[in-house]
Order: structure tokens, then sequence, then C-alpha cells
């Protein structure tokens, strides 16, 4: 990255950031509501069927994240730089042969070879007479996942950060859920979460083929040469972030794997269910970081062809933004650890610490976050790396330390360390090779206000663990909205308010 260049495309700046940040919120709050739709699930299937579901599904995006050769990230350097609408197909052409060939191969074999991987898993009595078959099933769910994330990446590549709104949301709340209920109540137990997520992938592949459409001309998909120089560009930037992509994978989807396949029958499925619940109660933090994360890479991309100062400044604002957000939301969510628990039955409440220990590191994670994105797109193509293995480096050093006498939160303390090591050294490499930081004034003005007004939220959320179980979550989300109001009202700059355009407008916070 250099200090000066030509201006080879309109300038990039904080309200590009904030607008397309505030519409990828709306599209990632499916991982929201899917906490709230997690007790149902368990609630039908139990612990333990739940669990198996998780851990399968676990398998299945390990697996897609290493056999899609990072087609995903690919897209967020290539398309930006693209000359051409050509170009642009190409790129798209070349990322679905990357990614979803692979996984098209590899579904076929776990399929046929169901019955050789069904020891792997561990599951409840009433489950594992039907492991093989499910296995056999959901292994298709793989190439049709790759397709989808190969897609929303591609739309997301052109600024298109909204249309993860009808995608995922649809698939994750109405058409899954739906599905799933339908079918369990025709009676079909366990295997009604797994008939329902094919249906629901498949549904969603159509839908992204039809927005694809709209801003890729597919004319052209079918013209040119296949193994031209975007081919050539694509898989590099594919193979580049490999490492970095299954590493935040394995962090995310990994531990589930692990405490199944440690703890044998029903107690293996229960565990991974119970970290996959905690997980996904800290991806209403995460959810803060993914949302900038996917606006940064393409927005940096193209900042980058003009001058070094554009990309400073939507790293400080990104990072002050996160801050603001997340450190509120992460305190508050929490001290809320135990009521949120209750809703999934007495044996959730074992899972209290995991969850504690994720939101805090998920919380640490989003405000450092900023800049993995940004070196993923702008950096050398090798230099992430480092970051990638030192994190899981030190994920596997303390769980090796801790496993299996620790369980469930020796798991969780080891994939804490690891992600936070893996966010914070790429902010530590920008500043070294390119003197980006973000951390210029107003960011310690920023801190100390949200520090204060998430530590009231946190306080306020301790002391309402006295009144009644009925009344603590609904205190619990209302101090959480009020230390998130609270905190970007009074703790971000005016500037940084302004640029939130008609959304910080409505939410009256200019």
């Amino acid at each position: 990255m250099t200090e000066t260049g030509s201006q080879t495309s309109s300038a990039v700046t904080s309200k590009d950031v904030a607008k397309g940040a505030g519409t990828t919120l709306l599209a990632r709050l499916g991982a929201v509501m899917e906490v709230i739709a997690q007790p149902l699930y368990v609630a039908m299937f139990g612990l333990a069927g739940y669990g198996l579901y998780a851990v399968l599904w676990a398998a299945v995006n390990l697996v897609e994240n290493v056999a899609d050769l990072g087609m995903t990230s690919s897209m967020q350097r290539v398309v930006p730089q693209a000359r051409t609408p050509q170009e642009q197909v190409s790129a798209l052409r070349s990322a679905i042969v990357l990614g979803v060939g692979p996984c098209l191969v590899l579904a076929a074999i776990g399929s046929v070879a169901a019955a050789q991987i069904a020891p792997l898993f561990n599951a409840a009595d009433a489950d594992s007479a039907r492991l093989v078959g499910i296995i056999a099933l959901f292994a298709w769910s793989l190439p049709l996942w790759a397709f989808v994330e190969i897609a929303t990446s591609a739309l997301r590549s052109k600024r298109v950060f909204g249309a993860e709104i009808r995608l995922r949301i649809f698939w994750e709340q109405v058409i899954r859920l739906g599905v799933t209920t339908l079918f369990w109540l025709a009676g079909f137990a366990t295997m009604s979460l797994f008939y329902a997520h094919l249906v629901s992938l498949t549904i969603i592949c159509l839908l992204c083929i039809r927005l694809l459409a709209r801003h890729f001309d597919l004319r052209l998909f079918f013209k040119g040469r296949l193994f031209d120089p975007i081919f050539h560009e694509t898989w590099k930037a594919g193979l580049s972030v490999l490492p970095a992509n299954m590493v935040a994978r394995l962090f995310g989807d990994g531990p589930s794997l692990v405490l199944n396949w440690l703890l044998p029958g029903s107690a293996g499925a229960v565990s991974g269910g119970l970290y996959a619940i905690a997980r996904k109660i800290s991806s209403i933090v995460q959810v803060v970081r993914i949302a900038f994360a996917y606006v940064l890479a393409p927005l940096a991309s193209a900042a980058s062809q003009n001058h070094v100062d554009e990309v400073r400044a939507i790293y400080g604002f990104a990072t002050r933004v996160s801050l603001a957000i997340a450190l509120p939301v992460g305190l508050v969510l929490a001290a809320a650890g135990r009521p949120i628990l209750d809703l999934f039955g007495s044996g959730a409440a074992m899972a209290l610490p995991a969850v504690v220990i994720l939101v805090s590191a998920r919380v640490i994670e989003t405000v450092l976050g900023a800049a993995v994105p940004i070196q993923q797109v702008t950096s050398g193509y090798w230099r992430q790396l480092l970051a990638s293995v030192a994190g899981l480096g030190l994920a596997f050093a303390v769980g090796f330390v801790l496993m299996p006498e620790w369980g469930l939160t020796g798991m969780t303390i080891a994939v804490a360390s690891g992600f936070i090591v893996a966010a914070a050294l790429p902010m530590a490499q920008l500043y070294w090779h390119d003197r980006l930081q973000p951390f210029s004034a107003p960011f310690g003005r920023v801190l100390v206000r949200t520090t204060t007004f998430g530590s009231g939220g946190l306080a306020l959320t301790l002391l309402s663990h006295n009144l009644p179980d009925w009344l603590q979550l609904p205190i619990a989300v209302a101090l959480m909205l009020a230390s998130l109001w609270l905190s970007c009202r009074f703790g971000l700059p005016h500037d940084d308010r302004l640029s939130m355009g008609k959304t910080g407008r409505a939410l009256r916070l200019t």
C-alpha cells in the first residue's frame, strides 16, 4: 500500500461503511433470531438431538470452509478491482468452479461412505440407529452451502450488502423453523432438522441465482476462456486467505466436534449442543464484527486504489463504532447469561461459564477485528498466515493443558484465547508494515464513555437477578438497548454519528 495513488474509483468514506454495515447488521440479525429459535429446537428434540444436529452442521461448515478453497474471501479482493463486466463474471465463474466443484465430490464420497463416517460421531441411543442415514442425506448440504456462501460473497463484493436480509433471515427463520416444525408434527423426530435444512438451502440457492442475475451479467458466464488471468487471480487470492478462513471456522465449529468426540454417547451430543448454544449467544456480539468485515473488505479494496488516508479513515471509524456497539451489548449479555440459559431448560445452566467467556472474548475480538478484512485485501497475500498460525497454535496449546479435565469450560478458554490472538496480530501487522492504526483521537474518549454506560447496564442487569424469573430477561433486553443507545449517542463523536445518515437521525443519535 502506498501513500499516494491515482484516483481510480470514487472516494470511499465513513458514510459508505456506515450504510453498508447498517444494512448488513439487519441481514445478520438472523444470528440474533436464531438464539430465539434454539430453545424451540431443544424443546422438540432434546439437548442430545439438537446437539447431534449442531455437531453435524459444524462438520459440514468445517469441510466447506476448506473445500471452497477460500473463494468466499477471494470475491472481496478480485471483483472490486475488476475492470469490465466480463472480468467480474469470470471471477464469479472461477469461484463457483473452484469452490463448489470439490464440495460436490466430497458430498458424494460422504454419502457413499456414511457407514464408515458414522462411528466418528456420538449420539443418543434413539439417534444412533439412524445416524448412517442422516450422514448420507446431510452430506449433500455441503455443495448447497458452498454455493450460498460464494453467491452471497459475490453480492457483497458488488456492495450489495442488503441481499442477505432476504436470504439469510428467510432461510434461518421462516423456512427452516417452519419446515422443521411441520416434519416434527408429522413424526419424523430428529430427522426433521436435517430434512428442513436441505429444503431451506435448496430454496436459498434458487434465490441466490435470481439475485446474482440482477448484479452480474450472467449472459457472459459461458463466454471467454475458463483458465484466463482472472481465474489465476481468483484462486491465488482464495488460497492466500484459506488458512485464515480455516482458523476462523475451527474456532467457531471445531469445539463442538471435539467435545462430541471426547465424550461417549449422549454426553458427547449434549456437550456439543451446549457449546453450540453458548456460541450462538455470543454471536449476538460477533454479528457486529461480521457486519463490518463484510463491508470493509470490498470498500478497503476499492479505497486502496485511491489513497491510504481513505483506508485509515474507514479503519478508525469502524473500530470506534464497533466499540460503541459491542462493549455495552457484551457486558449486559454476559450478565444476562443465566436467564437466557433458563430458556433451554435446567440442563443448560452448566454452559454459563462458557457464555461469559465467549461473550467477553467476542467483545475484544470485535474491537480489534476491523484489521482482519483490511489486511486481507490490502496487504501481501501471505502476511496474514502469521495470525492464523499463532491463534490456532495458542488454542491447541491451551486446550491440551485444560482438556479434558475442564471439559466445556476448558475448551471455551482455549478457543477464546486463540481467536483474540488471531484478531490482534493483524492489527499489529497493519501498524508495523503500513503505519495504520485505529486508536487516534477521539478513540480514548469513546472508550471511557462506552465503558461507563456498559458497566452501568451490567450492574443493573445483575441486580435484576433478585426479581422474579419472568421479569429478568425482559429487563436485560431493555437495559441492553438503553446502554447501546447511550453509548452511541454520547460516546461517539458527532461526525461519526452524522455518517450514520437516516438511521442515525431515526434513532435520534444526531
